[in-house]
């Protein structure tokens, strides 16, 4: 298991991507499930650096384990303001973009593209993990 502790600010996005890549590296992930995995990462990240700390400034850890062969977790935990993305409806993919209200798209991409997305508060924490297999 591996940890990082960064300030929830878009301009860390890079750093908790190199550092998610990394240990995508170590354990052999391919390419096609890396390049989910990093799309997967900038848009939850990004999403705590926007919305977890609206009047102040605070930290996200991310933790990347692999469960089992051929498969990684990735948790991210931050002290924020509660919110479950998972209960946000999916958008209407079948409405042009200009149609579709703004927002929801990216978790959407998400929900897609892993296995498994999870989502609880605990201990006064959002704590949101996606696992991907490969």
């Amino acid at each position: 298991m591996a940890k990082l502790t960064v300030e929830a600010t878009k301009e860390n996005t890079s750093k908790v991507s190199a550092f998610v890549e990394s240990e995508l590296e170590k354990l052999e992930c391919p390419l096609k499930a890396l390049a989910q995995i990093n799309v997967a990462v900038d848009e939850l990240f990004c999403n705590i650096a926007s919305y977890a700390y609206p009047d102040s400034q605070g930290t996200a850890d991310i933790t990347v384990e692999s469960p089992a062969a051929n498969a990684v977790a990735i948790t991210f935990e931050d002290c924020g303001v509660p919110y479950d993305p998972l209960k946000k409806p999916d958008p209407d993919t079948t409405l042009s973009a200009e149609e579709r209200k703004i927002g929801g798209l990216g978790i959407f991409i998400v929900k897609k593209t892993m296995d498994a997305v999870e989502y609880q508060y605990k201990d006064n924490k959002n704590v949101l993990t996606i696992t991907k297999k490969w």
